[in-house]
């Protein structure tokens, strides 16, 4: 019964959003949905913990932000075929409105290179790391890398008593 409840669930969710039909679709769905956290995050977390660090040797929660956005150009202007436009956000950015904008540049800006993605141009290669990838490759790793310090925040913000976004009660 609960398979086919799952089947049945999936089929519905799949149904609502044709772009997962596509291998394109599912590293722009999980990208959209781990960047809405981190800018919630940022949003959540009172500035003066911006500067929080669990130990000395390790980032602040500020530092992830800048290090997040500061990737996004890294990845994505590799996919785009561009030099990175970076500033260098995580070195010279460090108030919570500054790293705000930086991320939603930043976020902005990669969703270029998600939309620009087809199933045609997913095995292009590009030049990543020292490496020949292929874009769509080059992209999971972005989303990937964007989920794995999605954790850190979220270690943080648990830390300080904050509720990271991801598990907010749901809209009834």
């Amino acid at each position: 019964k609960l398979l086919g409840t799952l089947m049945i669930v999936t089929c519905a969710t799949q149904a609502q959003s044709p772009d997962l039909k596509s291998a394109s679709g599912y590293p722009r769905m999980v990208q959209k949905q781990v960047t809405a956290w981190i800018e919630r995050a940022a949003e959540k977390m009172p500035e003066e913990q911006f500067a929080f660090k669990p130990d000395p040797a390790v980032r602040s929660f500020g530092q992830i932000l800048g290090h997040v956005a500061d990737a996004n150009y890294s990845f994505c202007s590799g996919v785009l075929g561009e030099s990175s436009p970076s500033p260098g956000i995580e070195k010279t950015k460090t108030t919570k409105a500054e790293l705000t904008v930086a991320l939603r540049n930043a976020f902005a800006y990669c969703s270029r290179a998600y939309d620009a993605l087809t199933d045609a141009s997913a095995n292009e290669t590009v030049k990543a790391f020292g490496q020949e990838r292929n874009k769509l490759g080059v992209l999971w790793f972005n989303a990937s890398h964007n989920l794995e310090h999605y954790g850190n925040l979220v270690a943080y913000m648990r830390m300080k008593g904050v509720v990271p976004p991801s598990s907010e009660p749901k809209p009834q």
